[in-house]
């Protein structure tokens, strides 16, 4: 004779050992399941693990770096075992750099190098920009592809070529030749920069000057200014946040980068060898001073650290407004 479960005395009681075991299914209930359930129903809790977690990325992967800096910075010279907590506070350091070697020069030169830029491609910059935006003419999207195509194209490629023209080794373009050697001189840095920059500030600038009505323009043009009068006067103040946007993220990158600036170059800071060098400056044939050179970079980045802080609301309208069509 067979026996209903359903109607045995016991049911109930099996019913829950089972049912506190595993689901309807008969498997065995996860904690993720269980978490995922619970943050479905209260999504508040979703974003606050999200937002500690991106937290925590975010201080492991680029604030500690810096904590890390400033603590072999504060350790004794030729210590090799960096506390995680520095023992003493020592700014000693960062005093000796400008003692040693003449560290605020190669500051200015990279300064320099940026500020050169950034005027240059804001410049040239706004007139592609104006072009692409504002005019229609022949063969305008196959130079905007092309503006694309060398945005990727990779620098270190073209640095033996522009080191033989810049040292009158073979004419530019096969056509003539430098009057003068640009090797080790501010325009053999500037020039290559402002080119390599140059793409990305000019699809911003176009983004923003295409937005701007028609008849803005128009009413300047009215009034007798030419073309170039309206730019200045009307659509550059009117695309604020897509010129400073343009200019901050060209000097940041000038100012960081590496390759052309160390090897255009020379060693001294008198030679416009770039903040990389004086970096490099506190490492000899046979001692290495890691501590100046943790200071050193600290130093070398508070410049950037002090533009982004300040100009990072610019930034965060400039990128999003260009992504908005009125």
């Amino acid at each position: 004779m067979s026996i209903d479960a359903r109607n045995h005395d016991d049911a109930e009681t099996f019913d829950e050992a089972s049912g506190g075991a595993g689901g309807d299914d008969g498997r065995p209930d996860s904690r993720l399941s269980r978490w995922a359930d619970d943050w479905i129903r209260n999504p508040e809790k979703a974003y606050t693990v999200m937002t500690v977690f991106l937290g925590g990325v975010l201080l492991t992967t680029s604030l500690f770096p810096l904590y890390w800096l400033f603590a072999v910075a504060m350790a004794p010279p030729g210590q090799t075992n960096i506390p995680l907590i520095p023992t003493q506070i020592d700014l000693s350091a960062f005093i000796v750099i400008f003692q040693q070697i003449p560290f605020a020069r190669f500051m200015f030169n990279s300064l320099f190098y940026a500020t050169s830029v950034t005027i240059i491609v804001l410049i040239v910059g706004s007139l592609a920009g104006y072009a692409f935006g504002r005019l229609n003419f022949r063969g305008k999207t196959p130079l905007l592809f092309s503006l694309l195509v060398l945005s990727f194209f990779p620098p270190a490629t073209l640095f033996l070529p522009l080191f033989r023209a810049f040292n009158q080794q073979v004419a530019m373009l096969g056509i003539l030749r430098l009057p003068v050697e640009v090797y080790g001189t501010p325009g053999a840095v500037v020039a290559p920069l402002s080119a390599f920059t140059m793409p990305l500030a000019i699809f911003i600038l176009t983004t923003f000057y295409s937005q701007i009505p028609d008849g803005l323009e128009d009413a300047a043009r009215v009034e007798g200014t030419t073309r170039l009068g309206a730019l200045f006067r009307v659509i550059m103040p009117l695309s604020a946040p897509g010129v400073a946007t343009a200019g901050i993220l060209t000097f940041i990158t000038t100012y960081t980068e590496f390759f052309f600036s160390f090897l255009m170059t020379g060693n001294n800071a008198a030679e416009w060898a770039p903040v990389v060098n004086g970096v490099l400056a506190f490492q000899t044939q046979y001692t290495t001073r890691y501590d100046l050179q943790a200071a050193a970079s600290l130093v070398a980045i508070v410049p950037v650290a002090i533009l982004v802080v300040f100009a990072q609301e610019k930034i965060i309208s400039g990128l999003t407004q260009g992504a908005l069509k009125e």
